[in-house]
């Protein structure tokens, strides 16, 4: 299994910045796609950003200009640089990596997983 850990979570004024780290227990240039979602109390999980072993990104368009997810393969790290942060930016963020390995076996077989992290509180201030 892979496992996933979230730092650099807080309390941050508006207009201030943040950065989430997520660190994978394995290389992550073999997950296929990892990406940061949140979800605040009375809203539906929403996907903030993600990034494919390719390198391509994606946004919710709320985060677009201010929020930027990269990633550092030499660190099995992940990370969301959050700037201009508004109080509906406020949620517990979760990491997430989609990945298929292969199975060993006649015939080889493709599984799929993916995995979560705990989460980890930001918290903005007005």
């Amino acid at each position: 299994q892979v496992q996933l850990v979230e730092s650099g979570g807080g309390l941050v004024q508006a207009g201030g910045s943040l950065r989430l780290t997520c660190a994978a227990s394995t290389d992550i240039s073999t997950l296929h796609t990892m990406g940061w979602y949140r979800q605040a109390p009375g809203r539906a999980r929403e996907l903030v950003a993600a990034i494919a072993d390719t390198g391509n990104t994606n946004y919710a368009e709320s985060v677009k200009g201010r929020f930027t997810i990269s990633r550092d393969i030499a660190e099995n790290s992940v990370y969301l640089q959050m700037n201009g942060l508004k109080p509906e930016d406020t949620a517990v963020y979760v990491c997430n990596a989609y990945y298929a390995r292969i199975m060993g076996g006649l015939p080889p077989d493709i599984r799929h997983y993916e995995a979560w992290g705990q989460g980890i509180q930001v918290t903005v201030a007005s």
